[in-house]
């Protein structure tokens, strides 16, 4: 993709975008509030981990935003921090340019407030990162991206910003076009207010935390609470990374009463073998707390509540967990896996 690239934000997911996009060659900007990290990167360049052999991207890292025009930003900042990077950087984008949400939860349209919906595009990241310090990237779980647009074309028609995207993004993981960008969205939510809420809470990686059944079986009342809210809001969810069926691990009724149904193994079996393809994941909730930043939990958990008492739909899972990762973000609980399964058992789980 030609044009001039803008990264907001440095952590995990952006460090390792912002690496790859310097090595085929884009003219790439990287910001960050985080002076050590500029200062880590400037010195000593991106050090990358885990995708590959270790490798070092040479590049540099400012702290403000520069003028424009920029032809794409991508905001990888965490969800608490969107709209003001998004609103620090909309001067800088050129008239024709496109900001773009690396962010979980759903983020595009309080970007869209700022930039328009022509110029937002959503990428719903499907692999793991983390930066265990300032300027080291670790390529936690492997995967790509599915992109979308907030205006998408009418069928068969192309998006020509979104597939010149794709192809800037595609040496990182691989690339989906999306017509369905709220299907994708609302699915990747529902693993996320799971994976990244429990994890936050364990504060351990996912492989160790699938290991137990009450986490497993938290795992599935958030994720059904979940899906129930998306159909009141009649999305039509997307498989994610074309393989989990979110309507399908929903809990029926009878599955929600009894234990042994082959349905309901069935369903741990699937957290068990999502556990162990991501079981070097962090949540990137948890490490957003260990340095003193705010959680996205308002963004995951706290949407599906918000969005349940609208239509009417309880949600005691999703309200229980958002309520105990502030209960750690506030230093009132340690994360442990103690804590995780005490906060199953009063799910009932």
């Amino acid at each position: 993709m030609g044009g001039r690239f803008l990264v907001m934000g440095c952590g995990g997911v952006g460090g390792i975008v912002a690496a790859h996009l310097l090595e085929t060659g884009q003219d790439v900007t990287v910001v960050t509030k985080n002076k050590d990290i500029q200062a880590a990167v400037n010195a000593r360049g991106f050090q990358l981990r885990g995708d590959g052999p270790p490798r070092v991207v040479p590049g540099r890292v400012l702290t403000e935003v520069p003028a424009g025009p920029f032809d794409v930003v991508l905001l990888a900042t965490q969800p608490p921090e969107v709209e003001e990077a998004a609103r620090s950087a909309v001067a800088s984008l050129a008239g024709t340019g496109s900001m773009v949400c690396f962010q979980n939860g759903l983020c595009e349209a309080r970007v869209a407030k700022i930039a328009g919906d022509d110029r937002t595009i959503g990428a719903v990241v499907a692999w793991g990162a983390a930066m265990p310090e300032p300027g080291v990237y670790d390529r936690t779980a492997a995967g790509g991206f599915a992109l979308g647009s907030l205006s998408p074309s009418p069928p068969g028609v192309t998006d020509e910003r979104v597939e010149e995207l794709g192809r800037a993004l595609e040496p990182i993981g691989p690339v989906e076009i999306t017509k369905n960008l709220l299907g994708v969205r609302w699915s990747k939510l529902a693993i996320n207010c799971a994976v990244s809420s429990l994890g936050t809470l364990a504060g351990d990686r996912l492989g160790s935390i699938m290991q137990h059944r009450s986490v497993r079986r938290l795992a599935l009342e958030i994720m059904t609470e979940t899906v129930h809210v998306a159909r009141k809001e009649r999305v039509v969810l997307e498989k994610v990374s074309g393989t989990l069926d979110l309507d399908w691990i929903a809990l029926s009724e009878d599955e929600r009463r009894g234990s042994g149904r082959p349905s309901l193994l069935a369903k741990h079996a699937l957290l068990l073998a999502v556990g162990f393809r991501y079981r070097r994941m962090r949540s990137s909730m948890l490490a957003a707390i260990e340095r003193g930043r705010t959680p996205a939990i308002d963004f995951l958990n706290g949407e599906i509540v918000s969005r349940g008492r609208v239509h009417g739909v309880p949600t005691p899972a999703n309200l229980r967990v958002r309520d105990a990762v502030w209960s750690v973000a506030r230093k009132r609980e340690a994360a442990s896996l103690a804590f995780l399964k005490s906060v199953a058992a009063e799910c009932g789980c």
